[in-house]
């Protein structure tokens, strides 16, 4: 192994052809939409470069403010309902906890179910005339509510579905790196006399603060470049009200064939991921260092 590893003939036969294919598939389509971005062009006609003009067009947009702050909003509320719950569930199942497989799959179904299926599972749900939420309410005596039509709720209402997707996902991470935390280390706290809430809060998250880290980074990510769940629910409306950039990106570019402004969102977006994923970096360097 270890000459194999020192081998750069190996390292080129194997990793040159991955890179390559990345390279085509993800940097290729960044650049083109970054030439993209400069020009007026409705994807059929003649291209004019405008040079930064769809950058200050895309900041003075009053959706486009709107659509970013949706996406900050649901990256908080991804970290907090998403990671919380994930992480207690997956520090509660590491206690070799009876059926302890069974509930890893069950927490991790709907991960495995299409978008597009949860989406039209809970367009059903939400429905205002004959939904099962506005029946359930109903029993208790609750007004029902027009849950994705009503600008006042339908961020909360859109939101929901995301968050419980995947709140499976994170737990199967976290859970995977709890369980690589030598168990000597538990041992020994328990005969400190450490209870279930100190080993938790004072060995555990410490210790798996790394993988903490990679789950941080996919749910604040994957909720700045979301699309197909709130596209699926309410295609971003009602009134803008559950825009997020991805979406506005796709209406830009195929709806009303502005190419240019559309290819400077998707610039934007790839921008904010990187910029977030620098400060999640940074930020988990420096409680590193704290402890």
């Amino acid at each position: 192994m270890d000459r194999i590893l020192k081998n750069k003939k190996a390292y080129c036969i194997f990793v040159i052809p991955a890179f390559l294919i990345y390279f085509i598939m993800a940097f290729v389509p960044i650049i083109i939409s970054g030439y993209y971005s400069t020009l007026n062009w409705d994807g059929i006609g003649e291209k004019v470069f405008v040079g930064i003009q769809n950058y200050m067009k895309m900041i003075q947009e009053p959706n486009f403010l709107i659509s970013v702050l949706n996406s900050l909003i649901l990256a908080v509320a991804s970290v907090v309902g998403q990671l919380i719950p994930a992480l207690f569930f997956a520090i509660v199942l590491s206690r070799n906890l009876k059926g302890e497989g069974i509930y890893k799959t069950i927490f991790f179904i709907p991960v495995l179910l299409s978008t597009v299926v949860i989406g039209q599972l809970f367009l059903k749900i939400y429905n205002a005339d004959y939904g099962a939420l506005n029946a359930l309410l109903q029993m208790f005596g609750i007004q029902p509510q027009d849950w994705l039509g009503n600008t006042k709720i339908s961020l909360i209402a859109a939101f929901f579905p995301i968050i419980w997707q995947y709140i499976g996902y994170h737990m199967l991470i976290l859970y995977t790196g709890i369980k690589g935390v030598p168990s000597d280390i538990y041992e020994a706290a328990q005969i400190d006399g450490a209870n279930e809430q100190q080993i938790a809060f004072r060995i555990t998250i410490p210790l798996i603060l790394n993988t903490i880290k990679v789950s941080v980074t996919f749910a604040v990510i994957g909720s700045l470049k979301l699309f197909d769940l709130i596209w699926v629910l309410t295609k971003g409306g009602p009134l803008h009200s559950t825009e997020v950039p991805s979406t506005l990106m796709y209406t830009t570019i195929f709806t009303r064939m502005e190419y240019g402004s559309g290819c400077a969102i998707a610039i934007f977006i790839v921008l904010e991921c990187f910029l977030f994923y620098f400060l999640i970096e940074k930020f988990f360097s420096a409680v590193n260092i704290s402890y």
